[in-house]
């Protein structure tokens, strides 16, 4: 064997090693953690959207790609999760193959879709790759999809490819998101009392999306969060690692219990307990398994209400993307050019459902199994619950000016998403997960500034954006939390400690991008009961009116309503400094 053959061969063995290793000690089925106290959760934050001021068209229908092999462009591997939300990359592609007529053979791209559900196996597939183009230039590049929000944790494969003399790199375009179909699955009581979670146990695959949608839902109702999967907490709420997402979905209908320690605020009681999955955080097809072969949960929340948190993210390496502008910016205008095909028309978006079917492999599911639960729908359950199950959306280019902020006064969404959920993994698994890689590493929008350039002028199709009617009351909570947003004494004006405060409040509100929201006032009970109602009544149109100058498209009009309560509904004693403190707040309700 040659040197160089010996060493591909040696660094793939390290990095099957490195990544097989970390996914039994995340399953804990291997390694033991060190006890680790539940954790309160400050706010996870995530940035608005904002809308562009150009005119905006419906796309023409457009001849539907054909299903013979083009057999020639530049060749491409494309690894995917079973995810509807790439029905736009589905269509872009014609087949799992690239066909004649499709708009990524238009493009000059000859793309091979191939699903795999294992990051760990994608890791490494991304290592081999950069290796085998380093020796041979014209090897097919590759690119993976995954959850935006799950990057962070994915991003430790670097380490890898900075020893194969490359790097990883974001294509500047997402095909679509996650819009109901990821979620945290559990027993109806949790929607009318969320401390009824507390003690509870949730399956997910951990350090990823899905358990990202858990970990917001617990900090938006203040509830510990036990990080260590391997003990139970009575009082906070716990999770069950998974393989996968549809191994999550079975350990719930399976019921089978894992033996845990106690810990009793971060302290090992001694105390063998059994427990056993009582909630999901899974997507489609898992929480479609749930229902139909066990039933008994619900959806708590799901992307649907945490609108901006799942966006599908292709990565792929520096060496191939650097050799390749061209083709990523056809890859990137093929997919644009589907987007909008399945965002406006039945035809195109059941052609991609057929195709997904093909990519996916699955016998039991047909393209009208993937169409039905793009869309989402709501069907009873094996004991009769109706639950929501499915739903994701396809994104055009308008979609991708505002995820990456070039609209203008645009916040790039994406870049607060990566942060946000890297900090709260970071701090929740310091061993697993020491750090993460910054975005600015790996992305670079100057190809998506390009095309956006091009467009320039151009009417262009309309990006997604949510409706609120004014005086419309909430109906079905979600979320209820009360913030320390300190004003000055006697007055409606912030401290300068409130802005803080203020500015994590609109970050995460902006995550629930399609809830209602309620700013609560509250006064303690110094003063007269008249001025204290009107104090707190100008507090919260304070709080309200903040918002709404940040970001007028995060805040339309309709989205918040305020309330005055004055000094009523203290939740500590006004006989003290420190209790008047805490009555005098702002308590945010989330719903729709």
């Amino acid at each position: 064997m040659t040197t160089r053959g010996k060493f591909l061969v040696g660094v793939l063995l390290v990095a099957l090693l490195y990544f097989g290793i970390n996914k039994l000690i995340g399953s804990g089925a291997v390694f033991k953690k060190a006890e680790t106290p539940s954790v309160l959760l400050s706010s996870i934050e995530l940035p608005a959207a904002t809308g562009g001021n150009g005119v905006t068209v419906v796309a023409p229908l457009a001849p539907l790609p054909g299903t013979a092999p083009a057999d020639k462009g530049t060749p491409v591997v494309w690894e995917v999760m079973a995810w509807n939300a790439q029905m736009a990359g589905m269509l872009a592609n014609g087949g799992p193959r690239s066909t004649m007529g499709s708009s990524v053979a238009a493009n000059g791209l000859d793309v091979q879709i191939v699903r795999q559900d294992d990051t760990s196996k994608m890791q490494a597939d991304l290592v081999k790759n950069a290796l085998d183009l380093q020796s041979n230039p014209a090897t097919p590049g590759l690119v993976v999809s995954i959850m935006g929000d799950g990057l962070p944790a994915f991003s430790a494969v670097q380490a890898q490819l900075q020893k194969a003399g490359t790097s990883l790199q974001l294509i500047p375009y997402s095909v679509g998101k996650s819009f109901g179909e990821d979620k945290l699955m559990g027993p109806k009581a949790w929607l009318d009392n969320p401390k009824a979670a507390l003690g509870k146990t949730i399956a997910c695959y951990l350090r990823d999306g899905d358990q990202n949608i858990a970990l917001k839902w617990c900090s938006d109702n203040g509830l510990k969060v036990n990080p260590d999967e391997t003990t139970y907490d009575p009082q906070a709420v716990n999770f069950m690692a998974a393989s996968d997402f549809l191994a999550a979905a079975e350990k719930y209908i399976l019921g089978k219990p894992e033996s845990r320690t106690k810990v009793v605020n971060g302290k090992n009681t001694g105390v063998k307990v059994d427990v056993a999955a009582d909630a999901v955080a899974t997507w489609t097809p898992g929480d479609v398994n749930i229902a139909k072969q066990k039933g008994g949960l619900v959806s708590i929340v799901s992307t649907k209400d945490y609108s901006n948190q799942m966006p599908n993210i292709m990565v792929t390496t520096k060496r191939w993307y650097d050799a390749h502008q061209p083709e990523v910016q056809g890859l990137m205008t093929a997919f644009a050019t589907a987007g909008d095909q399945v965002k406006s028309y039945p035809e195109a978006l059941a052609r991609a459902a057929d195709i997904s079917a093909q990519v996916y492999g699955d016998q039991d599911k047909p393209g009208a199994y993937w169409l039905k639960y793009y869309k989402g729908v709501s069907e009873a359950d094996r004991t009769g619950d109706v639950v929501e199950l499915g739903g994701s959306k396809a994104f055009n280019f308008s979609d991708n000016l505002n995820l990456f902020g070039l609209n203008e006064g645009g916040t790039n969404i994406y870049a607060a998403v990566y942060k946000t959920f890297g900090d709260v993994q970071k701090r929740l698994y310091p061993k697993e997960m020491p750090s993460y890689v910054p975005l600015d590493e790996m992305l670079d929008l100057t190809l998506l500034r390009k095309l956006q350039a091009r467009y320039k002028g151009k009417p262009l199709a309309p990006a997604e954006a949510p409706q609120f009617t004014a005086g419309d009351e909430i109906r079905r909570s979600v979320s209820k939390r009360a913030w320390n947003i300190e004003f000055n004494t006697g007055q409606s004006t912030f401290t300068p400690a409130a802005q803080r405060e203020l500015s994590q409040l609109f970050d995460d509100l902006v995550v629930a991008g399609r809830l209602k929201v309620a700013v609560h006032g509250y006064t303690d009970n110094t003063g007269q009961p008249q001025a204290n109602q009107q104090l707190s009544e100008t507090r919260a149109q304070a709080v309200a009116q903040w918002l709404a100058t940040k970001s007028a498209s995060a805040f339309p009009q309709g989205r918040v309503q305020v309330y005055a309560h004055g000094a009523a509904e203290p939740v500590a004693s006004n006989a003290t400094e420190a209790g008047r403190a805490q009555n005098r707040r702002v308590e945010i309700v989330l719903g729709n």
